[in-house]
């Protein structure tokens, strides 16, 4: 920090030459934007305006303003290199980026979890169930029939390997609407 007031002396800080004022030695943009680096400042600049980072520092405790400074230079040139949406574009650019890996990497979980259980037990090895598993087919039937969906579906499933039992269903299909019409549900 010595060095950067020392050299206010001799030349001043990128703020203060950019604004073209003399740089005092108090100068509150001094340790924050060298002369070194005068595109940071002429971005914050730019987006926020001299006298707002000014009444912005002078609020701040002065081991905060450092950190504060990073953050607008950081916003400042993410907003010139993106004037909509700034380091929100980024931010959610990363966001769905490590979606992506974190389905890639659930994904090569449940192989190297399939792999593991298929050499642990070879004649167990089955493929792994779908995502989306289809209602069993008797319930499957009986919503396809209701909905009107009589010569095709969303649902093309294979019958079962072994035989499901035929639970009642829940809803009433008696034309008269009663529950106790003489159905299976009838008390």
């Amino acid at each position: 920090m010595a060095s950067s007031s020392s050299s206010s002396y001799n030349s001043p800080c990128a703020a203060c030459k950019f604004l073209r004022r003399k740089c005092t030695p108090g100068c509150i943009f001094a340790p924050y934007f060298p002369p070194e680096e005068p595109q940071k400042f002429a971005n914050v600049h730019k987006i926020f305006g001299a006298s707002n980072v000014t009444k912005l520092l002078n609020e701040l405790l002065p081991h905060q303003r450092e950190d504060a400074v990073n953050s607008l230079a950081y916003e400042a040139e993410a907003r010139v290199r993106d004037p909509v949406y700034g380091c929100v574009g980024a931010i959610s650019f990363l966001q769905r980026q490590v979606q992506r890996l974190q389905k890639e990497l659930d994904a090569a979980n449940s192989d190297l979890i399939r792999f593991a259980c298929s050499e642990i037990n070879p004649t167990a090895a089955l493929p792994p169930p779908p995502m989306n598993t289809p209602r069993p087919r008797s319930i499957d039937h009986q919503f396809s029939r209701r909905i009107g969906n009589e010569g095709g579906g969303f649902y093309h499933q294979q019958p079962p390997a072994f035989p499901l039992p035929n639970y009642p269903l829940p809803w009433n299909d008696s034309p008269s609407g009663n529950i106790n019409d003489g159905g299976e549900g009838s008390m």
